[in-house]
């Protein structure tokens, strides 16, 4: 019951609607137009139904409710994995979004496997973007800290801060994330000179 209650709360008070004509019968069409037209509607409501599980997902996790976030990301899977295929790169923010969560709850095992599955998309697509690997990079950075291996999380920041300067430029918001980041490691190291450094450029 408690995970019905999760799984509602989350997601299907958000989707109910939209899952009807989704995973319902679809009309039986005679021409080739009107099928045409019937698979471009189909696909515009599956990734209307993507969109709002994802930012459902991601809004739960700034707020700071991870449990809350995992049942709107893996509906975002589910039918991302159905529209684009299970390797497509359109999958690696869910995947990094469920690591996410699941580092959030504790659940660090759940949390390698989804940021395994992210990272191999990312090696088998050779034109992946700086952005999605810098994402990567941070994901597991911050799963590194979690775990305590907090070198390893350095190192995957640096390279976050690296794509992500390679992609938007040096004095982008999008740089930003991984120096904060970098910086709450090492006031961890209790390295004060190096976090307030970055603090500062932030």
């Amino acid at each position: 019951v408690s995970h019905q209650r999760t799984d509602w709360i989350s997601i299907h008070g958000h989707i109910c609607q939209l899952l009807l004509p989704v995973l319902g019968p679809q009309p039986c069409l005679h021409s080739e137009k009107d099928r045409k037209h019937g698979k471009e509607q189909l696909l515009r409501r599956q990734e209307s139904l993507i969109a709002v599980a994802l930012s459902t997902a991601q809004g739960f996790v700034w707020s700071g409710k991870p449990l809350e976030a995992i049942p709107a990301a893996l509906q975002a899977l589910r039918f991302s994995s159905r529209v684009f295929g299970s390797s497509s790169v359109q999958l690696v923010p869910i995947y990094l979004l469920l690591a996410e969560a699941s580092t959030g709850t504790g659940r660090l095992r759940q949390a390698a496997k989804y940021l395994s599955q992210a990272r191999w998309i990312v090696l088998q697509t050779p034109d992946c973007s700086a952005s999605l690997q810098s994402k990567l990079h941070r994901g597991l950075g911050l799963f590194s800290a979690a775990e305590g291996n907090l070198d390893q999380a350095l190192y995957h920041l640096a390279n976050d801060v690296y794509l992500a300067t390679a992609e938007f430029g040096l004095n982008s918001v999008e740089v930003s994330g991984g120096y904060f980041h970098m910086a709450n490691i090492f006031l961890r190291q209790n390295k004060m000179d190096a976090a307030n450094s970055l603090y500062t450029e932030v």
